[in-house]
């Protein structure tokens, strides 16, 4: 059933909406008994203040907006559902977009959240981010921006995990498991998270002496097909690899599936770590050694640096998660 309005109550009482406003908002003005009425009118017919037209009348939404790749995706999907309830706790709605992975929808996002008087905006950029002018533009201009994941050098407040060291990590692991010829299979390397991860693993290498054989080095776009068809390259190599680095849980999805359609068995043919979450790693099989990420701790983090932000600090923090290591059954 349709609530009722303040224009519906004006209406039913033959007084201005002005009037009617001024009764539930406790103000002065208002006769005892018509302001008795008005209350009892909305109280009968479900009255609810319209927050978007007090948010046009005190220039406040208590809202934030949230833009990710792909919220259907395991690893965004916690972490917007843990940015939603700090946000609630805190007294703001949120609302939450989905850039699909693509800086047009990602500037569209942005632009409807600018739209809708967001009080700031926690981000995930898009892998084919490289401008990021419209956020500082935003900054400038005094709205709150976090960037979260994918965050590259610029003067915004960010959270990331401690992409490098995780990779080094993952990488000597498979190095003391007796692996030789350790794969990499990245995103783009316009990401500051693809290099970062990239040079853990190129530190790793060199760390034990290993030669770095540019072969082993897949860094394209994010996607099954891509990871599907990087890594049937890799293992029709003269040499394939006897591991794999997979720093993103789509490419560690379409490895596994490359591997087996080569009939190869892991760990003993090929070993793989992936970024991923638990959970998807407990459903594998294998079940696959990953780099666990504290997926609350950065959606906390970044809630808070925006809060923050919303009330008054100008500054610029770039806040590190750290991540472990996580052996399961696909390393030996």
């Amino acid at each position: 059933m349709k609530r009722i309005s303040q224009r519906d109550i004006a209406r039913q009482l033959g007084v201005n909406v002005s009037t009617v406003s001024r009764a539930l908002r406790g103000l002065d003005g208002v006769s005892p008994e018509l302001k008795k009425q008005i209350e009892q009118l909305a109280e009968e017919g479900g009255y609810k203040p319209n927050p978007f037209a007090v948010s046009l009348r005190y220039d406040t939404t208590r809202t934030i907006g949230i833009v990710v790749p792909d919220v259907s995706f395991n690893h965004y999907a916690h972490i917007v559902k843990r940015i939603e309830a700090e946000a609630r706790k805190a007294g703001y709605m949120s609302i939450i977009t989905d850039s699909d992975d693509t800086i047009e929808n990602e500037l569209n996002c942005v632009e409807l959240l600018m739209n809708m008087h967001v009080e700031g905006i926690i981000i995930c950029p898009s892998q084919e981010t490289t401008d990021f002018s419209l956020l500082l533009q935003l900054k400038q201009k005094k709205v709150p921006v976090v960037l979260f994941d994918r965050a590259p050098d610029v003067a915004l407040s960010s959270v990331i995990i401690n992409d490098a060291a995780s990779a080094r990590q993952a990488t000597l692991s498979l190095l003391d498991s007796g692996a030789r010829r350790i794969a990499f299979l990245g995103g783009s390397n316009q990401m500051k998270q693809t290099t970062d991860r990239k040079h853990g693993y190129l530190e790793a290498l060199r760390e034990r002496g290993i030669p770095i054989r540019t072969e082993l080095v897949k860094c394209h776009h994010i996607s099954f097909n891509s990871g599907l068809t990087d890594t049937m390259e890799l293992l029709s190599l003269p040499e394939p690899p006897d591991a794999i680095l997979a720093t993103h849980g789509l490419l560690a999805v379409s490895a596994l599936q490359a591997i087996g359609s080569r009939g190869l068995r892991i760990p003993d043919d090929i070993a793989l770590i992936a970024y991923m979450s638990d959970w998807v790693s407990e459903m594998s099989h294998p079940r696959l050694s990953f780099v666990k990420q504290n997926l609350r701790e950065i959606a906390a983090k970044a809630f808070k640096l925006l809060l923050d932000q919303m009330q008054g600090d100008d500054s610029v923090q770039r806040v590190v998660v750290n991540a472990r290591l996580e052996l399961r059954d696909s390393t030996k």
